[in-house]
């Protein structure tokens, strides 16, 4: 495997795995425990409606998605607390209202939109030093608001009620930890791609809840496993010359069946 490391892109694919661990590990504990998994898929695909704005205006996609994916995780959390319609209603709004964006924004694009697969379905092999420097930026960002906040997210997780009677402000912090997954969800795009990030956001913490049930350690485990996960089905993806999202996403879907059973029958 360390051959590989003489090739540039292989080095950003490495690094970019580094940094996607770090975001689906801590982030993605929060979305399992509060079981939140649903709103997640729905502010990735939203998160298309970004990426075709940014082809339109002629700016990084990525970038652009960040205020598109905020948007819509703060819009998703207004309409589930404030608006008396159901959760999965406001995320099946705005998943299809974002994706439909995406688009039309990209037919009114000029020219052709070469990379659209790999925001679609990823593609960590082709990362720019660009989208790295974007990635870090953002997991610091995570990094800092999860070191701030943890205890009150670990909180609100578990029990919303409770959290309120001992003077949690529950709503503003709901909303900053869907912010937290729009956040995430913009660093993962580029790896596995918008259909794909669910899984990620979801998988590591799921196999690390099944060993221990301290959300601390959850957390730890999970950044772990998605570093060992990703570097394994980065390798195979490109010995196999497979295409590295689903490859990934394949490897951890089988690591949890095989964890699951473990824990099950040993």
């Amino acid at each position: 495997m360390l051959e590989l490391l003489q090739y540039e892109f292989m080095q950003n694919a490495f690094i970019a795995a580094v940094l996607v661990s770090v975001a689906c590990g801590m982030v993605g504990t929060y979305v399992v425990v509060k079981k939140i998994v649903s709103i997640s898929g729905g502010i990735s695909h939203a998160a298309f409606g970004g990426i075709g704005l940014g082809y339109l205006i002629g700016i990084n996609p990525i970038v652009a998605a960040i205020p598109f994916s905020i948007f819509s995780a703060l819009s998703i959390g207004f309409i589930n607390k404030r608006i008396k319609i159901s959760e999965d209603t406001a995320i099946g709004i705005l998943w299809t209202t974002g994706m439909a964006l995406g688009i039309i924004f990209i037919n009114l694009s000029p020219g052709y939109a070469p990379d659209l697969f790999s925001y679609l379905f990823g593609s960590i092999l082709t990362v720019p030093d660009s989208d790295l420097t974007l990635m870090l930026i953002l997991d610091i960002v995570i990094i800092i608001i999860v070191f701030l906040f943890n205890r009150e997210f670990i909180a609100i997780s578990f029990d919303e009620e409770f959290s309120k009677t001992i003077g949690i402000k529950v709503e503003p912090l709901y909303l900053l930890l869907l912010c937290l997954v729009a956040l995430s969800v913009v660093v993962l795009i580029k790896v596995v791609g918008v259909i794909l990030v669910i899984a990620l956001l979801s998988i590591p913490a799921a196999i690390s809840m099944q060993y221990t049930s301290s959300i601390n350690k959850v957390m730890t485990f999970s950044v772990i496993i998605g570093l060992v996960l990703n570097i394994l089905g980065l390798w195979l993806s490109y010995i196999f010359n497979l295409a590295s999202g689903a490859t990934i996403v394949i490897i951890l879907g089988l690591t949890f069946i095989i964890s699951s059973l473990i824990t099950k029958y040993w």
